[in-house]
C-alpha cells in the first residue's frame, strides 16, 4: 500500500496545480488518481472562460520550467528522443536545453563568495553577475582572475539538493 508523508502529497498537490494552471488539464485528469473525475472539466468556470492558450509545447515547456530542475531533466532527455514526441512538443522542449530562465547574479555572487569564504573582490578582478549561460542544474558567469586570467565560474542553483532529494524521494 501506497503512503505519502504530508510534505509528499503537498508537492503532488503542487505539481497538478501548476499543470492546471498551465492549461494541462487534460494530463492531471487522465492520471489514475484523477480520472474518475475527469467529468469535473466540463464544471470547472476557469474552463469554460479562459481565452486561447499558447501552444501545446510550450504549456509542456513552461510547466516543467515551473516544477524545477527534475522535471527540466525529464524534458532535455525528452526532447533528444523526437522519434516519440510531436514536433511542437519536441521544439519547445528543445529550448529547455540552454534556455532556461536565470536566478539573479547577486544571488549567485552570494554563494561564490559564501563557498570561498571571500569577497569577490578579493578572488577575481572582474565577475559580470549577469549569467553567460543559465542550465537546470547550474548557470554560469564569466570572470577574470587577478592574475588576468579569463575564467567560467559555474554557480550551483540555491536549494538545489534538496528540490532535487524532495523529487527523488516522491519519485520512489
Amino acid at each position: 500500500m501506497l503512503i505519502l508523508r504530508p510534505s509528499q502529497m503537498v508537492r503532488l498537490l503542487f505539481i497538478n496545480w501548476v499543470l492546471l494552471s498551465n492549461g494541462l488539464d487534460e494530463i492531471v485528469l487522465a492520471t489514475h488518481l484523477f480520472r474518475p473525475f475527469r467529468f469535473l472539466l466540463y464544471l470547472l468556470p476557469w474552463h469554460w472562460v479562459r481565452g486561447d492558450l499558447p501552444p501545446r509545447g510550450e504549456r509542456i515547456r513552461r510547466a516543467l520550467e515551473e516544477l524545477g530542475p527534475m522535471f527540466v531533466k525529464f524534458g532535455q532527455m525528452l526532447s533528444t528522443r523526437r522519434d516519440l514526441l510531436p514536433d511542437d512538443v519536441a521544439q519547445e522542449l528543445a529550448k529547455l536545453q540552454d534556455r532556461v530562465p536565470p536566478f539573479p547574479g547577486t544571488e549567485a555572487r552570494a554563494i561564490v563568495e559564501k563557498s570561498l569564504n571571500k569577497p569577490v573582490t578579493e578572488l577575481f578582478e572582474s565577475f559580470d553577475e549577469q549569467p553567460h549561460a543559465s542550465a537546470s542544474i547550474a548557470q554560469v558567469h564569466l570572470a577574470r582572475l587577478l592574475s588576468g586570467q579569463d575564467v567560467v565560474v559555474k554557480v550551483v542553483r540555491p536549494g538545489i539538493h534538496k528540490t532535487i532529494a524532495r523529487d527523488l524521494g516522491l519519485l520512489y
